[in-house]
């Protein structure tokens, strides 16, 4: 196995993904209690208590709710920035196992280099992640993934950062037309989702691909998409012809749904 990675739920009722190399279990985000993603990961026959560490993107709770359970999982490290970190552990009542780092710093864990980079979001640190694997040679090619959700615009750092991953997770938040159209969320919250500081449209995810040249791309996995606000339907019409003319394929993650396993 080289690199292989499952979206176990994408969207605003929780968001966290299982990767895998032979020697690590990680999860990139813990949006769900301990007791469902432990279910989600037994879905894939896999246990809470097989993994190594959660890399957290922010403090928002779902991206990180399962941390409240972790007590009984004290060998669980969890990497994140100081300023998430001591957010979430000031409500916490136990004492998780931190790992702290920089934004922007690259780290490694076991046989995986991450490189962090901040994105704009409402959230006290956010940031995004490439996770890379191998050494980029005949016996350990190199393989990375670029993690991009929750922002609301993405500045040039942002674009130069995942135009080199073979695997883009890029948020599809919304279509304009129908967050207008909500009668759900009152005026200010739909100013806070379109927002610099909100959550990309499927235009501003389409102006994203458009935006970057000779991407190496293999495939790119659209998520976070709003259950009321959005649909697999609308995000195929605005990005599924960007990324035809970039022969890469494209998967959209269903509102609350998740993926099989995709290996590269």
């Amino acid at each position: 196995m080289a690199l292989r990675f499952s979206i176990l739920g994408s969207g605003s009722s929780g968001n966290s993904a299982l990767l895998q190399t032979d020697n690590t279990r990680v999860l990139v985000d813990a949006g769900f209690s301990a007791k469902r993603l432990d279910g989600l990961l037994g879905e894939l026959g896999e246990k809470l208590e097989r993994i190594d560490a959660i890399f957290l993107t922010h403090e928002h709770g779902d991206h990180a709710a399962a941390l409240s359970g972790l007590a009984r999982y004290p060998q669980i490290r969890v990497f994140a920035n100081r300023a998430t970190s001591q957010t979430l552990q000031a409500g916490l009542k136990h004492q998780v196992s931190w790992s702290i780092f920089e934004t922007g710093q690259t780290f490694r864990f076991r046989d995986l280099e991450v490189s962090s980079f901040a994105v704009p979001h409402d959230a006290q640190e956010p940031v995004g992640f490439v996770i890379a694997h191998g050494e980029d040679d005949l016996l350990s090619p190199r393989r990375s993934i670029a993690w991009l959700t929750d922002l609301g615009h993405a500045p040039q750092h942002v674009r130069e950062r995942i135009r080199e991953a073979d695997v883009l997770v890029v948020e599809a938040n919304h279509c304009p037309v129908m967050l207008e159209a909500d009668t759900k969320r009152p005026w200010s919250t739909k100013q806070r989702i379109s927002g610099r500081h909100g959550h990309l449209s499927n235009e501003a995810a389409r102006e994203l691909l458009c935006s970057i040249t000779s991407p190496r791309w293999r495939h790119v996995f659209f998520a976070h998409l709003s259950r009321d606000c959005n649909s697999t339907a609308a995000v195929e019409a605005a990005c599924g012809a960007i990324l035809a003319t970039h022969q890469c394929g494209l998967t959209v993650v269903a509102a609350g749904g998740g993926t099989p396993f995709y290996h590269f």
